[in-house]
């Protein structure tokens, strides 16, 4: 037989039980909230600047990385090389100039080989082991995140050379024509079209002057 004070006893600890059950599920949302809270978003990558560029007859490459989400500072940068080795260029600042594969710089500074030609008994000649830098080349950016991304050869300027002295690169060879039986087709309808022109032109003016040897005729029998 259970007393009052047991009835008691018994109600204020159902009591506790369920206050703690409630604090409980009260507390679930907010420890959500503080896991929610502490989400780190994943690390970006952004090239700002992505120029190729000559100076004293050297190609270069400019580049500006924008990262966010790492506290990595440098940057490993690899010329992808889609036959055979890549060029790794490891601890790279964020921004800056590098030097496209291939071409070297003299003791005055200025360019002294460039990717592509090579030297041959005193004569400059078209192809190396770097001919897979140009026209253009896949480069690789890692920082923490990564991206790729396609750069072309910078061109010469006439006060810029990114060949050798006199030497410009031979372009594509084209191996196929893209319709010419039309493009033939086409040349001969201008030309006929504008001998046709000329000769309705002709008509028009011989026509003009018959018109106006009638009116004059017209004119001169009325009058008389």
């Amino acid at each position: 037989m259970i007393t009052s004070g047991g009835r008691r006893l018994a109600a204020r600890a159902l009591a506790v039980t369920t206050t703690a059950a409630a604090a409980a599920l009260l507390a679930a949302p907010a420890a959500v909230a503080a896991d929610g809270d502490t989400y780190v978003p994943e690390p970006t990558i952004d090239l700002t600047v992505l120029t190729p560029v000559c100076d004293g007859d050297v190609p270069y490459l400019e580049y500006a990385v924008d990262v966010t989400g790492t506290d990595n500072d440098t940057a490993t940068i690899t010329w992808i090389n889609p036959d055979g080795d890549d060029i790794v260029q490891s601890g790279m600042p964020l921004s800056g100039r590098v030097l496209w594969p291939g071409a070297v710089v003299g003791p005055d500074g200025r360019g002294a080989d460039w990717p592509g030609w090579s030297l041959v008994d005193g004569e400059w000649v078209e192809g190396d082991e770097f001919d897979w830098v140009r026209p253009s080349v896949q480069v690789l950016f890692q920082v923490n995140p990564e991206t790729v991304v396609t750069v072309d050869y910078p061109p010469s300027s006439p006060n810029c050379a990114t060949n050798p002295p006199g030497k410009t690169t031979t372009p594509p060879t084209v191996t196929q024509v893209s319709n010419p039986v039309d493009a033939g087709t086409q040349g001969t309808s201008l030309a006929e079209t504008g001998a046709t022109v000329g000769l309705y032109a002709a008509v028009a003016a011989g026509l003009a002057a018959v018109g106006a040897a009638i009116v004059l005729l017209t004119r001169r029998t009325r009058k008389s």
